[in-house]
């Protein structure tokens, strides 16, 4: 199998604040040539890199906000993150968990500190994010699936080298519990100091890596440093990585949707018409309600 090459290695950009509770850099989209087609079906990556925030009596957050379109995935690393949407989803999203939600036809939303987490403050990691959905399934029903971290499977690697948590698709034999319209692997590699991990994914599938913990080297010869992201190029199958130090990455590789890509701010569908008729939708109460 050819060997897959790094693109582009990408540092993060200023960090803004989404609501009052996520002090996020965006790497996805971005001015480092990963736009929406070129990371289809990763239309977007939020990315909180660890930041303390002091208590609060009052959770920080985001308040009600609409979603058509398409998924929302919330990996939580440090600090703990409650929600709820017009669908009837809800819960806590507590370290190590994923909460993918399926916006589709339409849904409010909310997300904050979760409560007695927010009373005492503390190192906040967290990153959000969008999965695109194709065309025929834009409209389906919103659906919502909480991935505790204790159901998430676990592939060791050998000689020591740390262990694959594997959220969506599969790592070799070890598969992610996770349901997805389209072909997605979402991995965390975790690594131990100088631990290894060989990854292999069809030439077409667009993968990206994030370096939340460490520095790790990409087939030998690219240094990849804590917060950054690595665009692989769609020119091999099969790549390496090695920890210089303990690491935690997280692996995203995915099939492209050859469809047209219509977005404007918490809408994505295919269409400006179909951009129009979500507008509408929301304006007129289709979303549902909830409260703020």
């Amino acid at each position: 199998m050819k060997t897959r090459t790094v693109e582009l290695v990408a540092a993060p950009r200023e960090p803004h604040f989404v609501g009052d509770g996520f002090r996020v850099h965006n790497f996805i989209p971005s001015g480092y040539r990963m736009d929406m087609q070129r990371m289809n079906p990763f239309i977007l990556l939020d990315y909180n890199a660890t930041y303390k925030f002091p208590p609060s009596p009052t959770p920080k957050g985001v308040g009600v906000h609409p979603h058509r379109g398409f998924e929302t995935v919330t990996i939580a690393y440090k600090g703990r993150v409650a929600h709820h949407d017009s669908s009837g989803g809800g819960g806590v999203i507590g370290e190590g968990d994923v909460q993918w939600m399926t916006a589709a036809s339409g849904v409010l939303h909310k997300e904050y500190h979760e409560e007695e987490w927010s009373k005492t403050g503390g190192d906040f990691q967290m990153v959000q994010l969008w999965v695109n959905l194709p065309k025929k399934d834009k409209m389906s029903a919103p659906k919502y699936q909480a991935i505790k971290n204790s159901d998430i499977a676990r592939h060791q690697l050998a000689n020591n080298a740390g262990h694959i948590e594997v959220i969506a698709g599969a790592f070799e034999d070890t598969k992610g519990v996770a349901a997805t319209f389209t072909p997605i692997h979402m991995f965390n590699a975790k690594l131990n100091k100088g631990g290894k991990a060989t990854f292999s994914f069809p030439v077409h599938y667009n993968t990206a890596l994030l370096v939340l913990e460490g520095d790790i080297m990409i087939n030998g010869e690219e240094e990849v440093p804590t917060d950054h992201m690595a665009l692989m190029a769609n020119d091999g199958e099969t790549f390496k990585i090695e920890a210089s130090d303990t690491a935690v990455v997280l692996v995203l590789s995915g099939a492209p949707l050859n469809e047209p890509i219509a977005a404007h701010g918490p809408f994505v569908m295919n269409t400006r018409e179909e951009l129009k008729e979500a507008f509408e939708d929301f304006n007129n109460g289709k979303f549902g309600y909830l409260e703020d």
